[in-house]
């Protein structure tokens, strides 16, 4: 039993080691995407892969694997909590093993140089720039693929890496459900051809008046600016580095008043979810979202299913009539929420409406397979790109800062990640349906009430983190696993009766 206890305590003091790497590493990366000179990107990636390596040995070393196998061999002694981490890392540890540290560690330098060129390459819309960074990193997933083994095909690895226990068979359903409903749903507000008028979000914002917008908004939804932070990136993303220290950013365009407002409600639920696990769990690697659908639901329940919802767009617009009278005075609650709700296929994914969101994820579900099996080459990439934005919204980007380079994901070797998004629209749905049937959502939303809202959210789902797996989470909440309907079902109601089909 002493060994067993020796065990646990070398165990924890490793985690708690790699955590603080971790930490370092995020600050790095934090820093980059916020404002740290460009010239300096060569020493941060020797940085960032000298932490990678430390943290590699401290996860990949005789001692770790003799006390995983011990932990492993007496995990009914454990509590839940340590049963968890010991189950997940005894993962991550067989993961990593098979990849020899000296890649690692090149690997980790290679996608901090290569988001770095991405930002230059997008910022001059010039994809060779970026191809010979994205081919090394295709070259190195499909290395590790090889190294880790898989059944079926190889995006089977890389999905799972994201959304435990998710296949491509189980995507290509998955997404096959969506289509056959949203592209019907998409032909028929064509065919309707009502107008709808969103000018006025066009007009001139000042974006020091967006920035405290923002910061308003996020309070409102729950979030605690107190033990977080909001600054601006050329990329919104959210960074839960503690659940006392929560960072997120947005990006603001003076001439989009709602490209800010819903990248703020968005990342938001991220942040919201961040800093709501139970105390329990922090400090540990369960301090972190069920799986990225998961934490992808939360941002889309935010952003869609409340800030943009009928219920509670003309209390935000009254808000925002204080704020840009000039702009927005002359704006009726109805003309408001129709013209953030407007359905038009759109270039940037970031910005595309609720309905032909799911297109632009699935046509990156397309693309990435094929780079991964090899049937799409990476010099052709931009060719492909525009056919299946042609193919599937019916227009074609000018150019690729528009098109093939809109997204950072590829850049840091997140294969995998994207599919999350649908899903994390999909559960949305779900979770929101079953909300409402103990709480008058509207009634809340309607008064700018959203604690109600966040509360139930941080009792069933918030403060569990990863300790629950998503199929699990899923059927507490909701008496069942994930299921499409309820999202087809929102999207239906929702725009048949905007567009008075």
């Amino acid at each position: 039993m002493i060994h067993f206890e020796e065990a646990l305590n070398r165990f924890k003091e490793a985690q708690h080691k790699m955590k603080a790497l971790g930490y370092s590493t995020s600050m790095l990366f934090w820093d980059a995407s916020t404002g740290a000179p460009k010239s300096g990107a060569e020493v941060r990636s020797q940085a960032i892969g000298v932490l990678s390596g430390y943290q590699y040995q401290l996860m990949v070393n005789d001692q770790m694997e003799q006390d995983l196998n011990t932990l492993m061999a007496n995990l009914e002694a454990l509590n839940e909590i340590d049963r968890v981490i010991v189950k997940d890392t005894k993962k991550e540890y067989d993961k990593m093993t098979k990849i020899p540290m000296e890649e690692y560690q090149k690997y980790n330098m290679l996608i901090s140089k290569s988001s770095m060129v991405w930002e230059d390459a997008k910022e001059k819309s010039d994809f060779e720039m970026f191809k010979p960074y994205l081919t090394e990193v295709i070259d190195y997933l499909l290395k590790f693929a090889e190294y880790r083994g898989y059944e079926g095909h190889p995006y089977n690895l890389y999905i799972g890496d994201f959304e435990e226990g998710m296949t491509v068979d189980q995507l290509n359903v998955f997404f096959d459900e969506l289509r056959a409903r949203i592209v019907p749903l998409l032909k028929k507000i064509a065919d309707k051809n009502k107008q709808i008028d969103t000018a006025f979000l066009n007009r001139s914002y000042p974006v020091h008046l967006q920035d405290e917008v923002s910061r308003s908004l996020l309070e409102q939804m729950g979030f605690n600016l107190e033990k977080g932070l909001l600054k601006e990136s050329v990329h919104p993303f959210t960074m839960g580095v503690d659940i006392d220290d929560v960072r997120l950013t947005t990006h603001y365009y003076e001439n989009d008043l709602a490209s800010a407002l819903f990248s703020t409600a968005h990342e938001g639920g991220h942040a919201i979810y961040e800093q709501n696990f139970s105390k329990d769990l922090q400090g540990t690697m369960l301090a972190n979202g069920a799986s990225n659908g998961f934490h992808e639901s939360q941002s889309r329940i935010y952003e869609n299913n409340f800030c943009k919802s009928e219920a509670y767009l003309p209390n935000l617009l009254s808000r925002l009539q204080t704020v840009f009278p000039e702009q927005l005075g002359d704006v009726s609650a109805q003309a408001f929420y129709e013209a953030i709700n407007r359905v038009e296929p759109s270039f940037i994914r970031i910005e595309a409406d609720e309905l032909t969101y799911s297109l632009h994820i699935m046509m990156r579900y397309e693309i990435e397979l094929g780079l991964i099996d090899g049937s799409i080459k990476v010099e052709d990439l931009p060719t492909v790109w525009n056919q299946k934005v042609k193919d599937y919204l019916g227009i074609t980007p000018p150019d690729d800062a528009k098109g093939v380079l809109q997204d950072v994901h590829w850049s840091e070797g997140l294969f995998g990640y994207f599919p999350t998004y649908a899903l994390g629209s999909a559960y949305a749905a779900q979770i929101a349906h079953y909300m409402g049937k103990e709480i008058d959502v509207d009634h809340c939303l309607k008064a700018g009430d959203f604690k109600p809202l966040t509360t139930w959210l941080n009792e069933k789902v918030h403060q569990y983190g990863a300790l629950k797996k998503p199929n699990v989470l899923s059927e507490m909440i909701t008496g069942e696993r994930l299921n499409s309907k309820y999202y087809c079902d929102y999207l239906e109601a929702k725009y048949s009766k905007i567009y008075n089909l």
